[in-house]
């Protein structure tokens, strides 16, 4: 007994607390990589991309060996998976900043009521010669918006429905495996290729000289289907199987419980991927540009005559070039606000939409 109470004795104590590097030292170590990145472009007379990259370099490095010298390796480690995945988020974020700031700097000069409420009719350079209006986007956002509403009245009971049959119907058979087969390479379909797809059809229908938003809500519709198809149906496999077989248990037919009972509780995410599949068309400029043209006039009907939209009148106003470039990019700059405006409220509808109609949990 007491040789074995002189053995514990002897034991070292170990440390409840490891050492820890202060709490600064990330904060410390970057301006120790700014200075040394800031001092070897003074010297090699190189530009910000070098300086970042010295600097990124030199903080990773630098915390990483502190924190081995200091916490020991297990911790050294976790500083430096932490750095890489801050430097990637980094990474990602510049672009999306970099194209949020170039549009709005260099679009928010060209907004203003005139540009809403006025087309391109008559307009040459800066205003229209016998009225003296100064040009629009008023003719693309109507026809932007038609067209994208008209595209999501064909994709979406088309796209809910075939997913309802995957889902509830088809049960892995033949035709289904065929039909997911087909969605799936319809995901990856080029947009021109759509575009040509709604061309060839309505050509072969009306003739070479047929040109509509119809024809572009077509294509855009060829792109939204599959988007909508897979959303609904990954909404429609979680819905509990518990739910369908309390149903039929109560001798509900199938067709009315997939009707008040499996939509109703998948309806928030079918939302959120219809709203997401608008958003994701509604900047498609290769199928619009060669099935529903290009025109200064405000069109109201989808399925007569051309039908400008904003990403045609964008890319219209930039290459059109000559003496009044800088006025026709002006107006392109302030189109494409317009734009990631309108993609960035449907993203927001679509966050909300899943928000508000998301199943509740709880007790």
């Amino acid at each position: 007994m007491s040789d074995t109470l002189q053995k514990t004795e002897q034991r070292p104590s170990v440390p409840l607390r490891t050492p820890q590097l202060p709490r600064i030292a990330p904060l410390l170590v970057a301006v120790i990589a700014l200075a040394v990145g800031g001092l070897v472009t003074v010297v090699a007379g190189s530009g910000l991309v070098a300086l970042s990259v010295v600097a990124w370099l030199v903080f990773v490095i630098g915390l990483s060996v502190w924190a081995l010298a200091v916490e020991g390796r297990r911790k050294a480690t976790d500083r430096l998976i932490t750095s890489l995945v801050w430097s990637t988020f980094v990474i990602a974020m510049v672009p999306l900043v970099a194209v949020t700031w170039e549009v709005i700097s260099k679009g928010h000069a060209a907004l203003s009521a005139d540009f809403f409420t006025n087309d391109m009719v008559g307009v040459l350079g800066e205003t229209n010669r016998l009225t003296g209006d100064p040009g629009g986007i008023k003719h693309a956002l109507v026809g932007t918006l038609m067209i994208t509403a008209t595209a999501t009245l064909i994709s979406v009971p088309v796209g809910v429905m075939a997913a309802i049959y995957l889902v509830e119907y088809g049960k892995k058979n033949r035709l289904s495996r065929v039909l997911t087969f087909l969605v799936d390479v319809m995901t990856g379909i080029p947009s021109i290729v759509a575009g040509l797809f709604a061309f060839s059809l309505l050509t072969l229908m009306f003739g070479p000289a047929y040109r509509s938003g119809f024809g572009g809500s077509l294509a855009l519709s060829v792109l939204m289907m599959p988007i909508v198809v897979r959303a609904t149906e990954e909404m429609l496999k979680l819905v509990p199987d518990e739910l369908r077989e309390a149903s039929y248990a109560l001798g509900v037919p199938k067709w009315r419980t997939i009707v008040k009972v499996v939509l109703p509780t998948a309806f928030g995410g079918i939302a959120t991927g219809v709203t997401l599949a608008i958003a994701r068309v509604a900047g498609e400029t290769a199928p619009l540009l060669i099935i529903a043209g290009s025109t200064t006039v405000t069109n109201w009907n989808v399925f007569s005559d051309r039908m400008m939209t904003l990403p045609v009148f964008i890319y219209s106003s930039v290459t059109q070039g000559g003496k009044y470039a800088a006025i026709q990019e002006e107006r392109a700059w302030g189109a494409a606000l317009v734009l990631v405006v309108i993609v960035m409220t449907l993203n927001l509808i679509a966050r909300l939409l899943g928000k508000i109609f998301s199943p509740k949990t709880g007790r």
